[in-house]
């Protein structure tokens, strides 16, 4: 089995970088991409989807859509060599802007799937 840096990184008990399994690092390597602003990375300007940039007040089946369209775009041009995206549902309610990806992993073959809820009315 593969174990990987755990994402955020971290220190495990005997004082060595933590590891972590394949779905673990894949979970954090979507949160990276979905998180990351474009424009954040310097090698890398076109890195990231942003999205917690992406929410205005308030909140819109629209910008759902948009953000829906945007992550689905990202996962396969920067994760595509690492996974299969299987569905990128985004949807809006009151405030708050709610993802769910669902993925397997290329090598393996091992679904995964990522929540995230993003609050817009604390902006």
């Amino acid at each position: 089995m593969t174990r990987h840096t755990t994402f955020p990184l971290q220190v495990d008990a005997h004082g060595s970088t933590a590891r972590s399994d394949e779905n673990d690092y894949i979970a954090g390597l979507v949160e990276q991409l979905l998180f990351t602003a474009p424009g954040e990375r310097v090698n890398r300007p076109d890195f990231g989807v942003g999205v917690a940039e992406l929410l205005f007040n308030p909140v819109s089946p629209e910008v759902a859509v948009t953000t829906q369209l945007v992550i689905h775009g990202a996962l396969q041009q920067w994760l595509g060599d690492l996974i299969d995206v299987a569905e990128v549902l985004v949807s809006a309610e009151d405030s708050t802007l709610f993802i769910r990806v669902a993925y397997s992993a290329r090598r393996s073959g091992q679904p995964g799937t990522v929540r995230f809820a993003i609050d817009g009315s604390t902006r």
